[in-house]
């Protein structure tokens, strides 16, 4: 009998809420919860708090890995060790026993000294997040690491963090870079231009908008045939739209459908799509969480809406 997986849904500061089918569980109760990803075992690794890379087992037990005194914004494990990113740019190295390195190639990385902090005037005041590390991902076959820079573009290191590259132009504003998880030559990126697209690891990319009703993009993920990506026409916008295509395909970008309305409230963020064999997760700004279990096709509203989200992981 086929069970139904559980949704992980973090939050900025109502703790991590586990939704599967109809029912709701919360754990951490009002702490923050960001970067929900998947480690070697399958288990669920976050930051909690701002400072504590944790690690959630499946029975949904948190132990803490490693405490910094930096503001931690996300992470991503490759084999046994854990790459994070904090809020003023840096990435540590967390090693299994917790030990921590600062990764001194990142800070020499060539036009880190045009990168910059995203920002917007809002009713007449300067608002946006600090220059900071906003994703993290690893090819599958562990060869590279690919770093989101918000705004910095996205470094990359093929010798396990010790140099880094820059490749895309930082201006195109990336919000999230997600791998393949079969295919180390395919990696994704969300940007403000549109969806980003590399078929050679990470070292080049093109930027597709054909399909999109606007090009600020903000989250991706693969499902297993299709990408996903979210998409509105600013940071702010009160409504965005999530669309697919084929992975192999170089074709217009499809809205949803199939009970997945035309406008989310807000868009989908950062990590806020989420996939799991044939289950696809989207969760907006309002908190309003839609799940698909075939691949994409058809969807439904399983609960009434959440906290705000910071992230989606499906367990």
């Amino acid at each position: 009998m086929r069970t139904t997986p559980s949704i992980l849904v973090a939050t900025w500061d109502s703790g991590l809420l586990r939704v599967t089918g109809k029912m709701v569980h919360q754990e951490l109760a009002d702490q923050s919860v960001r970067s929900l990803v998947a480690d070697e075992h399958g288990r669920a690794l976050a930051i909690v708090g701002g400072h504590s890379l944790c690690r959630r087992s499946s029975e949904g037990e948190w132990t803490e890995v490693a405490k910094s005194d930096f503001e931690l914004s996300c992470c991503a494990p490759l084999g046994d060790v854990v790459f994070v990113g904090t809020d003023d740019a840096r990435i540590l190295r967390v090693d299994p026993d917790g030990r921590q390195e600062i990764l001194t190639g990142f800070a020499a990385v060539e036009g880190r000294d045009k990168w910059y902090a995203g920002t917007a005037v809002v009713d007449g005041k300067v608002m946006g997040p600090p220059l900071g590390v906003r994703s993290i991902a690893a090819t599958c076959d562990g060869d590279v690491l690919l770093v989101n820079v918000h705004v910095g573009g996205v470094p990359r290191s093929t010798d396990g963090g010790l140099t880094w590259r820059p490749t895309i132009d930082i201006d195109s504003d990336v919000h999230q870079v997600c791998a393949h998880p079969t295919r180390p030559d395919v990696v994704i990126a969300a940007a403000a231009k549109g969806l980003c697209m590399s078929r050679d690891g990470g070292a080049t990319w093109t930027i597709e908008q054909r399909g999109l009703h606007a090009h600020h993009c903000s989250a991706v993920a693969f499902g297993r045939n299709d990408i996903f990506v979210s998409a509105a026409t600013d940071p702010f916008a009160m409504q965005g739209a999530i669309y697919r295509r084929p992975i192999d395909s170089d074709g217009p970008l499809q809205p949803l459908d199939g009970g997945m309305p035309e406008w989310i409230e807000g868009g989908a963020d950062t990590n806020c799509i989420a996939t799991r064999d044939s289950t696809v997760a989207v969760i907006d700004r309002s908190g309003r969480l839609y799940v698909s279990h075939d691949d994409g096709a058809s969807w439904s509203s399983p609960v009434d809406p959440l906290p705000v989200p910071s992230g989606l992981h499906i367990c």
